[in-house]
């Protein structure tokens, strides 16, 4: 009887520190999840007094947004606002430099919500990468950097020193529907 007593008591030690350590597993595993679902960024947007879209469908044979390893790669986004109409016309001509600055900050916007619908949470941002900046404006026309920037400060508004990235901001004839601008960007992520 006594062995027998050992023997229960050696199991349920046994048993108690597997359920121990399986605990601990358990909570190794939030704390991992935990980072990414603190939601810090979407308090910025609220602070920013930015509210995301519901991602816009591709309108051709694409999609929004194509993961591989910790790269995100979005597809060209313009600036379709609130109301479902996109800010069209040239720069230089139709659009003053800072309506234009406004356009690709809309065209951010976008590019956050496609970005959120491919990753399901903002915080798991390592860093914005890339970004191409295309204005649609006169030939004349040479600011486009200044036009990019809408979109750039809006990254690191939003991001901080993880939103600064390596970009081009071109110029070009026209753009699909006229629209104002169209920006694409690379994104690594957690």
């Amino acid at each position: 009887m006594k062995k027998h007593s050992i023997f229960l008591t050696v199991i349920l030690g046994i048993t108690l520190l597997g359920c121990t350590q399986t605990g601990t597993q358990e909570q190794d595993d939030s704390a991992t999840t935990d980072d990414f679902d603190t939601y810090v960024i979407d308090y910025r947007l609220e602070e920013l007094d930015i509210e995301l879209p519901e991602p816009s469908s591709p309108v051709a044979n694409y999609v929004n947004a194509v993961t591989t390893g910790n790269l995100v790669f979005l597809a060209g986004k313009g600036p379709k606002k609130a109301d479902g109409n996109y800010i069209t016309g040239k720069v230089g001509a139709d659009l003053t430099e800072e309506e234009g600055y406004e356009a690709a900050r809309v065209a951010g916007i976008n590019q956050l919500a496609a970005l959120k619908a491919e990753i399901g949470n903002l915080d798991r941002v390592q860093r914005i990468v890339k970004v191409t900046g295309m204005v649609n404006c006169t030939p004349d026309f040479a600011n486009q950097p200044e036009v990019v920037n809408g979109f750039s400060d809006l990254m690191v508004e939003v991001f901080g020193e993880k939103g600064k990235h390596a970009r081009a901001a071109v110029g070009m004839g026209s753009l699909p529907r006229n629209i104002a601008v169209e920006v694409e960007m690379v994104v690594e992520i957690k």
